[in-house]
């Protein structure tokens, strides 16, 4: 199997389930517990339909919007998530590069193997930080100075990792960051030569954003379990939003926001945006899917705040169900890292024209011209 075979997200899940060693895979593709949040995500974009109008002149089309004060090609961000470096050698920088490639916003978490101030110099596309609060007051200072110094657009406080989820994949497979070759996984990292000589003689992983206040999880291995429960601070709460906010002074959104009653409170305090999101299906099993909540989250503060639909996206048509049913747009993370992980810069730009044609073709079938002509009445819930 090779790239020009990958024609959707499953298949680059495949192509990359067949090129990296099994604790990598496993730490992309799995969940917490027994992963029904994580299947569901994807499943709820199939509990209603789309119904297209005809004749409607749809040759030429607008696939543009503004998210976040700054106009994306596209209604879709790339999701900020960790490790990149594990997974290809070009990490980042590649999803960095197909972003500006396609004029998408795209976003590196706190974890990201390639430094803030390299990311801000090398693309002039909107840049979102996710941030994690950790424990270590000077390192929360230092990221958010960071940012602004290299001139993110937004930062995005993750507000559902409180604890790490149980990744029992990860368990199994002893997957730690930066990985550690023990007898018991050399022989799935040894299976995988092309990884292994490209994570051993290209450049050393590191933590850039994180290295100046921790060990953990750059020089030092350890779990992601680990870290998170051993550095994040379990005691953030709004105040503490708000106080991350406040000396950010930019546009400002929270990641992780599942109830009606959070979201109302978030738009009353006056952020700028809500990710919906249940951070992959990676935190709490058994939750709700992103794209279920919607409505009832867009019911409660529509129009006061913008509405990320985040997780579980793998077509166009998913992309367009989430804007029809009250989202400003939708995001997500492995429906590019599978093709990261695949075959890089050009995997990740492969992937994403892909759900570009599909969304394309998605709106002419539907008979819109703007993504703002993507309205309820579009929908029928079975």
């Amino acid at each position: 199997m090779k790239l020009s075979d990958c024609h959707n997200i499953a298949d680059f899940r495949e192509l990359a389930r067949r090129r990296l060693p099994w604790p990598v895979f496993d730490y992309i593709d799995g969940a917490a517990d027994d992963e029904l949040t994580k299947a569901r995500n994807t499943a709820a974009f199939a509990d209603c339909d789309l119904v297209p109008d005809v004749l409607a002149g749809a040759a030429e089309i607008d696939t543009s919007l503004t998210i976040l004060g700054r106009r994306s090609a596209l209604p879709l961000i790339l999701s900020p998530t960790a490790l990149q470096r594990v997974f290809h050698w070009q990490g980042e920088r590649a999803v960095a590069r197909a972003a500006e490639k396609f004029g998408l916003w795209f976003g590196i978490s706190s974890l990201a193997t390639v430094s803030i101030e390299e990311v801000g110099a090398m693309v002039s596309t909107p840049k979102l930080f996710q941030f994690y609060y950790h424990k270590d007051k000077g390192l929360n200072r230092s990221m958010i100075e960071r940012c602004r110094a290299a001139k993110f657009d937004a930062i995005a406080l993750t507000v559902d990792t409180i604890v790490s989820g149980k990744r029992e994949r990860c368990a199994r497979s002893g997957f730690t960051s930066p990985p550690r070759f023990t007898p018991s996984s050399a022989l799935s990292y040894a299976l995988k030569p092309r990884w292994a000589l490209d994570y051993v003689f290209r450049e050393k992983f590191s933590l850039p954003n994180l290295d100046t206040h921790v060990a953990e999880g750059t020089g030092e291995a350890v779990s992601i379990a680990g870290y998170f429960n051993t550095m994040l601070d379990p005691t953030m709460d709004w105040k503490a939003a708000e106080r991350i906010r406040d000396d950010w002074g930019g546009t400002f959104a929270l990641k992780g926001v599942m109830s009606a009653a959070d979201a109302r409170r978030a738009a009353d305090m006056g952020f700028d945006a809500i990710m919906i999101s249940n951070h992959g299906g990676r935190q709490l099993d058994g939750s709700r899917a992103p794209f279920d909540q919607l409505r009832e989250i867009v019911d409660a503060v529509g129009g006061r705040i913008e509405i990320i639909c985040d997780g579980g996206v793998r077509r166009g048509t998913h992309v367009l169900k989430a804007l029809a049913a009250g989202a400003s747009c939708a995001s997500g993370g492995r429906l590019y890292l599978y093709a990261l992980a695949a075959a890089g810069q050009a995997g990740v730009e492969r992937a994403i024209a892909l759900l570009k044609d599909e969304i394309e073709r998605g709106m002419r079938l539907m008979g819109v011209t703007r993504v703002d002509q993507l309205t309820p009445d579009r929908l029928r819930w079975r």
